[in-house]
């Protein structure tokens, strides 16, 4: 029962985004969460059941997706490119799995690592704001709810701090006539998700298909973002190459149901920042609620009822928390920050994440961790390692304080 909660409570974090990328782009939400489901288990299976992770619907395809139904008037040309856009993550591992990871590791040094799970809670923090603004006092009260049992409590109750901010929060949001319960009223009891055969057509295929090279570095920050939360590094074991895989098959699969694809969620990170149960099984208990919500339908419905402003007040540490494991990871990977490369990286890297800088080539768009991360990384091949070593020579004085002297 204990993991059955624990694994709801996995499934509501990740419910609101799951279903509004679907509800976006026009298609049946319930699609998007049997395909979470199944491709979250796709996931695990392919990671030796290692990483904590949960797949929904990603936003970084919204806009291509749309572009590719408004074009054709048909939905399946878009599943046909996102199958073929989860195909190039099998690309990425197989060209991972022979460069190496140790040679991808030296690429994400801490600092960059640090800054980059730093960038990926703050670009969320506006998403915990406006769905909070909807109702403030709503939004407090589930966020000092989960707040005062995360911190007073200890054992079960403490990991239960997210899912029970969350059901005061909608208590009083009910009492407040804040909940429109005619949804439930709405729809069946049970319903079968409506899946779509896909087509393919290759002016569809290439606007779909690029957005990978973004989510391909989306994908490495919430691997290294997840490892530094649970206290592993799930890029050497299972591989980096296993994850990309099973983000792949998780989207292929996603594409060949005709719903929109996968990614592994932040959200999910921060209820195991917060709750500190790493239990990978946990994971897939949601995964399976999710499988199972899909065609149960007043399950699904239930939680569509769930206002906006009961998830942004959780969200506040949700995505806090991921931002805070970044700071925790330069602090205690001893980032030299007397060091002018480092400082320049990290200072050029949040202001590009959190600054709002795209680079745009038609349908094509690059921005927020995808695009800071690959600067960063360029900059931290391209910058002479000369600054490091003339900024790390500290001359003693007579007053014994130090200085720098950068000759």
């Amino acid at each position: 029962m204990k993991k059955f909660v624990l694994g709801l409570q996995h499934l509501l974090a990740a419910f609101g985004a799951t279903i509004l990328v679907p509800l976006l782009v026009g298609i049946d939400p319930k699609l998007a969460l049997f395909s979470a489901g199944v491709g979250t288990l796709i996931f695990h299976i392919c990671t030796k059941m290692k990483v904590p992770v949960f797949l929904g619907s990603s936003f970084a395809f919204v806009a291509p997706l749309i572009t590719v139904f408004t074009q054709t008037g048909d939905y399946a040309y878009a599943a046909g490119g996102s199958v073929v856009a989860g195909a190039l993550y099998l690309v990425f591992a197989m060209i991972v799995k022979i460069v190496g990871v140790e040679k991808i590791s030296k690429l994400f040094p801490p600092h960059i690592v640090g800054t980059m799970i730093i960038i990926i809670g703050m670009t969320l923090a506006p998403t915990a704001v406006s769905m909070a603004s909807e109702n403030w006092i709503i939004a407090l009260v589930a966020l000092s709810t989960a707040l005062l049992i995360s911190t007073l409590t200890k054992g079960f109750v403490s990991n239960l701090s997210v899912i029970i901010g969350m059901s005061v929060g909608y208590i009083v949001a009910s009492l407040m006539g804040e909940v429109d319960f005619s949804i439930l009223k709405a729809g069946s009891v049970f319903a079968v998700p409506e899946f779509v055969i896909p087509k393919y057509r290759l002016d569809a295929i290439l606007i779909i298909a690029p957005v990978v090279l973004a989510t391909f570095m989306e994908h490495i920050g919430d691997i290294t973002t997840n490892g530094s939360v649970v206290g592993k590094d799930f890029v050497k074991d299972p591989g980096l190459h296993r994850t990309l895989i099973g983000d792949g098959l998780a989207t292929m699969f996603a594409g060949l149901m005709g719903s929109v694809p996968n990614t592994t969620y932040s959200e999910n990170t921060g209820v195991l920042a917060i709750t500190k149960n790493y239990d990978p099984r946990t994971l897939r208990i949601a995964a399976v609620l999710a499988i199972a919500f899909s065609f149960f339908n007043k399950a699904g419905l239930f939680l569509q009822t769930i206002p906006h402003a009961v998830i942004g007040g959780v969200s506040f540490i949700l995505f806090g928390m991921i931002a805070s494991i970044g700071v925790k990871t330069l602090a205690n990977s001893k980032v030299n920050f007397d060091n002018p490369k480092v400082l320049m990286i990290i200072a050029v890297m949040l202001t590009i994440g959190l600054g709002g800088v795209k680079i745009t080539i038609g349908n094509f768009e690059m921005a927020g961790v995808a695009l800071s991360s690959l600067v960063g990384i360029s900059l931290n091949l391209i910058l002479p390692d000369e600054l490091l070593k003339k900024a790390d020579k500290k001359v003693k004085v007579s007053d014994k304080k130090e200085y720098i002297e950068i000759k």
